[in-house]
């Protein structure tokens, strides 16, 4: 009997299937995500056999499986073995993505310059030529003959070649570009993403090599293709960052070998990515000395205690409908705290315009920031700059007071270590500083917004 084809439509959203072709999925409400994919039914041949029987499957009790003493290979970049948990783990497939330019291919490309002189590494491009390649990795001083060059975009043959070569670690760049010659629809598709990331996967288990992927973005910022995609991977990094500034912030969304809240900050230069080895120093550079309008906070990525300076600004306007604008922090926060200052606080932003920015192109969403952005509104609304060896950080309720947040007493030992003279915290968090931490700053337990505001300006 001859095999029959049918096409369905796929959403690369949510992968929710439709017989024929919408404008509008129905499951998740995107638009324009239907994508065709032809779909060939096997004839009914009776009961099949399976390569399997029962006497040949065994299971395993947990205490029988002995680790791997190599479990993880170091990148020789710190940064990026943070966000991965402690290093590549073997076998693992790891899936990293980013806007155009943000720096997936550099990084990668500065990976095998450390890993080549231990293991053999095999790139594998489908975007560029042999000459393309070699050009960048002069740039990046990037040599070696522990790195294979493979350009080639089907993914049947990249897998057999890795069956017989054999390879430490595998990079694909990118897995859009990838081609499975048994499907009919085009590379970059739902069907041919899945079908090539599945591949890839089996083959990354079965020989235990560590693969890592390319993957592209759409214009919404989330990774191109399936959302299969990122459940088949063993972890999901994203670079973010503008590209017209220098520093870069690579953050793990799934990591099934470590933490996700770990994030790892590099600087873009002519030679490469470089990581920045404190981050704090650098997000508060720079920073204008009596000026209304500015406070710093310091939040927490995991376990790393970050200081970050928040701007504000507040004007006058003669229109009926005030302009609100947030870069790097929530909009609808922003406008809840604003309410809570004018309700709680006596502080009127009624009849101005506000902005709040978050300087270094970062983007946070800690509760510990609403102290913070409240200060600086009122110090641009008051015109009235704070001290500069001052930062503050709590979370702020509803009802205006200043609730409790945690790792306080290590946020106040990163202000102590760049200089900071004095904290603003919440008063319920006092009983858990250490009276040795309290001697080398001065600390200041505040229950109200309008406590915070005095405290400061003392």
């Amino acid at each position: 009997m001859a095999q029959k084809t049918k096409s369905v439509y796929v959403c690369s959203a949510c992968s929710y299937e439709s017989p024929k072709w919408l404008g509008k999925c129905p499951s998740c409400g995107e638009w324009n995500t239907l994508e065709e994919e032809v779909r060939v039914s096997q004839p009914a041949a009776g009961k099949q056999k399976t390569s399997h029987t029962a006497a040949s499957i065994r299971s395993f009790a947990l205490s029988q499986i002995e680790p791997d003493s190599e479990l993880r290979y170091r990148t020789g970049m710190g940064e990026l073995d943070r966000v991965l948990g402690g290093g590549i783990v073997k076998g693992s497939l790891i899936l990293l993505s980013g806007d155009p330019g943000i720096g997936k291919s550099t990084i990668l490309l500065q990976v095998c310059r450390v890993l080549g002189e231990q293991l053999d590494v095999l790139y594998v491009s489908g975007e560029e030529s042999y000459s393309q390649i070699k050009l960048r990795a002069d740039r990046l001083h990037v040599s070696g003959d522990g790195i294979r060059l493979l350009c080639e975009t089907d993914i049947q043959a990249i897998c057999e070649h890795i069956l017989s070569a054999k390879p430490g670690l595998v990079i694909i760049d990118s897995v859009q570009t990838m081609n499975h010659t048994e499907l009919s629809s085009s590379p970059g598709s739902v069907t041919q993403v899945r079908e090539c990331t599945n591949l890839l996967m089996r083959t990354a288990k079965s020989l235990s090599i560590p693969i890592i992927i390319v993957g592209h973005v759409n214009k919404d910022g989330n990774i191109a293709g399936p959302k299969v995609l990122e459940h088949i991977v063993d972890a999901v990094l994203y670079f973010e960052g503008e590209r017209n500034l220098s520093f870069r912030i690579l953050r793990a969304v799934k990591n099934r070998y470590g933490s996700t809240n770990e994030i790892g900050v590099f600087e873009m230069t002519d030679a490469g990515l470089e990581e920045v080895k404190n981050p704090s120093e650098m997000l508060i550079s720079g920073r204008p000395k009596n000026t209304p309008g500015t406070c710093v906070a310091c939040v927490m990525e995991g376990s790393r205690p970050l200081l970050a300076e928040i701007q504000g600004l507040v004007t006058p306007t003669s229109f009926g409908n005030p302009r609100r604008m947030s870069n790097g922090f929530d909009y609808n926060r922003m406008a809840m705290l604003l309410a809570v200052l004018e309700k709680r606080g006596g502080y009127f932003f009624n009849n101005t315009d506000v902005y709040i920015n978050i300087v270094g192109g970062m983007k946070l969403d800690e509760p510990a920031l609403d102290l913070t952005i409240a200060m600086a509104l009122v110090s641009s609304l008051k015109d009235y700059a704070l001290r500069d060896d001052v930062l503050a950080f709590g979370e702020i309720g509803l009802a205006g007071e200043i609730r409790a947040i945690s790792h306080c007493e290590q946020r106040i030992k990163e202000a102590a270590r760049l200089g900071f003279q004095k904290c603003i915290v919440p008063k319920h968090n006092l009983r858990s500083i250490g009276q040795g931490l309290k001697e080398e700053i001065e600390i200041v337990g505040v229950r109200t917004i309008r406590q915070a505001f005095e405290a400061l300006i003392l």
